[in-house]
């Protein structure tokens, strides 16, 4: 009767709470074939945007890396020259990296940027295997130019 009262009875309890949960709708997806839709105000992966002339937005002023609360942003900057324009301010970045490890994702570089250049995107597949893959280089975070024919 004691093996009764401590045992059995939790026991059939707790398949009682399994069972009516059972009849709850299911929230479960089928990812990647199915996928959320995110909130309006999600941001993930960075993106350097461009013109549409094709130029670079980014004119190397640093802001966003001295508003990053993470420092996890680095800005080389260089002058345009005539032969090689790379945006239509006087300077642009030679070097852009964002360390993905380090970025809380809190926007904080999107608002300082006085051009638009960097914004945060709704692509959140940013998994790699090595440590190195997630330094993100201007090539990798740039935009493709547009090409018009």
């Amino acid at each position: 009767m004691e093996l009764l009262k401590d045992v059995v009875k939790p026991m059939i309890a707790g398949f009682g709470i399994t069972k009516r949960r059972l009849a709850h709708k299911k929230v479960t997806i089928s990812y990647p074939e199915e996928r959320r839709e995110q909130f309006p105000r999600t941001r993930w992966r960075h993106v350097l945007t461009r013109y549409e002339s094709g130029l670079e937005r980014c004119i190397g002023c640093s802001l966003c890396a001295g508003a990053c609360p993470a420092r996890c942003i680095f800005v080389q900057a260089a002058e345009n020259t005539d032969d090689e324009r790379y945006s239509p301010g006087e300077r642009y970045a030679v070097r852009y990296e964002i360390n993905m490890i380090r970025c809380i994702f809190c926007g904080y570089c999107q608002e300082a940027c006085p051009t638009g250049a960097i914004v945060l995107r709704k692509d959140f597949e940013l998994a790699n295997y090595k440590r190195e893959q997630f330094i993100y280089t201007k090539e990798m975070l740039l935009e493709p130019a547009s090409v018009e024919a």
